[in-house]
């Protein structure tokens, strides 16, 4: 039946313009995930009511009705959600054959799920759902729009049509209820997401994550990039440990999962972030930083670089020129170190300073800087750089510009030894490591960097001393090599 049920959406999505793909924020469900995200319901009672919100032609549902037996369900009623009309008929179609494998019955529901599902909760309309499986819409949602004001009215908040979806859904369920779902990995940190996260845990413990490590298989049929995790919750159930897993693809082919403590993927403070550790990790690591070892308790602040170009045009300068300071960009840092002024460089080497600028400039001196866009494919996510202060004779002021993130004290430089040794330790391995099982796109924030365990102030000087005996940034092998054993 699901080799039918493919073909339709293979059909479907090839016949569907992009921007009506778009506009719905639709990506269709491969066959292959449909049914890993069957697999991960935990046998429940004989009758099953189930929410599939944005149905689409019904994978979903298919592949729920295809694991019924092995999920001791008898009798099956399927609720679908779909906006999209188009998509109706086939959805119905492949409803009716989910027969095949299971009595049941079922029903479509055309327009927006967020009204209908605020209605249902506001006004108490049973019957709850005992399941609940969903590839949600991907679309962000503008705070001033109807859907975020409907949302609002159950106390959700949240910027993303499928993080609605999904919390509205989970708050359909009845106790004890189960819910798999796909979406993007962004909600699993970040502060936009923050309120979504804490809905969640405060009605459902965390069972499963899976985390596809590329960002391009898991909808490549509409050429989707976008790092996605699929989540299986239990409503009211006690949170006990997470079973975190991971595969390159929609194959499955190399599928590895582990075993670790709620504390260790989950953080315990207010931000709950969802930490997805490699299988290998170990089970015993915690969540987060070390009390001790943050940014803050040494006295270090990371804050977004100040001038955004395209709002000082004006103030701009191709090359240096007298009332004139160096405007450093990404591009100003590689593998060989500060390189400033580039000559045919494509942006600014400078900035005026003047009246309108000064506010955005720091002191000249020492800092660590760390790119703010990254690529998952990139063998690193954090790629840091030093500003020697001696690369600037007679110059009181320095510009960074907004994709980077400034490692400062107060708004001043680092003693030059640290600043090395930050960046020494911010281009390592085990930093890597760190960042990915929290971060899941391709922005490096300051939050993000703040949420990292850092040495001591001794130690970071220590490396910077030995970082600093390089005529280059020393390569990943050497520093890693430096670090073994020293920093777990």
């Amino acid at each position: 039946m699901l080799d039918t049920v493919e073909a339709v959406q293979l059909r479907h999505s090839r016949d569907t313009p992009a921007r009506h793909k778009a506009a719905l924020g639709q990506f269709f469900t491969p066959v292959s995930i449909a049914r890993f995200m069957a697999s991960l319901f935990e046998p429940a009672a004989a009758r099953a009511r189930l929410l599939d919100a944005g149905a689409g032609v019904g994978t979903l549902s298919a592949a729920f009705a295809e694991a019924c037996a092995t999920l001791g369900i008898g009798q099956l009623h399927i609720d679908a959600h779909e906006r999209d009309p188009a998509v109706h008929d086939a959805l119905a179609r492949n409803l009716s054959a989910a027969s095949a494998h299971v009595p049941r019955q079922f029903s479509i529901t055309g327009g927006d799920f967020v009204e209908t599902a605020v209605n249902r909760i506001q006004f108490g309309a049973l019957p709850r759902y005992t399941h609940a499986i969903l590839n949600p819409p991907y679309k962000k949602i503008h705070g001033a729009s109807a859907q975020r004001l409907l949302m609002r009215q159950v106390g959700l908040e949240t910027v993303n049509l499928y993080a609605a979806f999904v919390g509205l859904s989970l708050e359909l369920l009845e106790p004890g209820g189960q819910l798999v779902a796909i979406v993007p990995r962004s909600f699993c940190s970040g502060p936009y997401y923050r309120p979504f996260r804490r809905w969640l845990f405060e009605r459902a413990a965390l069972r499963r994550i899976h985390l596809f490590d590329s960002r391009v298989s898991a909808f490549k049929q509409d050429a989707v990039l976008q790092e996605n995790v699929i989540i299986a919750l239990r409503r009211g159930a006690a949170q006990g440990a997470v079973v975190v897993s991971h595969a390159t693809d929609d194959a499955f082919a190399d599928l590895v999962a582990a075993e670790f403590p709620f504390e260790r993927v989950v953080s315990r403070d207010a931000d709950q972030v969802i930490h997805v550790p490699g299988p290998a990790a170990p089970p015993a690591a915690d969540a987060g930083p070390r009390p001790g070892r943050t940014l803050a308790a040494l006295g270090i602040e990371v804050s977004t670089g100040p001038v955004v170009d395209f709002r000082q045009k004006e103030h701009l300068c191709r090359q240096p020129e007298p009332g004139a300071v160096p405007l450093l960009y990404p591009g100003h840092f590689s593998a060989a170190g500060l390189i400033w002024p580039r000559p045919n460089y494509k942006k600014p080497n400078a900035i005026r300073v003047n009246a309108q600028t000064q506010r955005w400039l720091y002191p000249a001196g020492s800092y660590t800087v760390v790119r703010r866009l990254s690529s998952k494919e990139e063998r690193r996510r954090v790629v840091a750089g030093v500003v020697d202060a001696r690369a600037f004779p007679g110059v009181e002021q320095l510009g960074f510009e907004n994709h980077l993130n400034v490692f400062h004290q107060n708004k001043r430089g680092l003693p030059l030894m640290l600043a090395h040794g930050l960046a020494a330790y911010l281009n390592s391995t085990i930093v890597d490591e760190a960042f990915r099982s929290f971060n899941g796109h391709t922005q490096v924030n300051a939050s993000d960097l703040r949420r990292l365990d850092y040495p001591s102030l001794a130690d970071l000087q220590t490396l910077g001393a030995w970082a600093a005996g390089f005529d280059a940034p020393p390569v990943q092998e050497a520093v890693d090599a430096r670090l073994e054993g020293w920093l777990r």
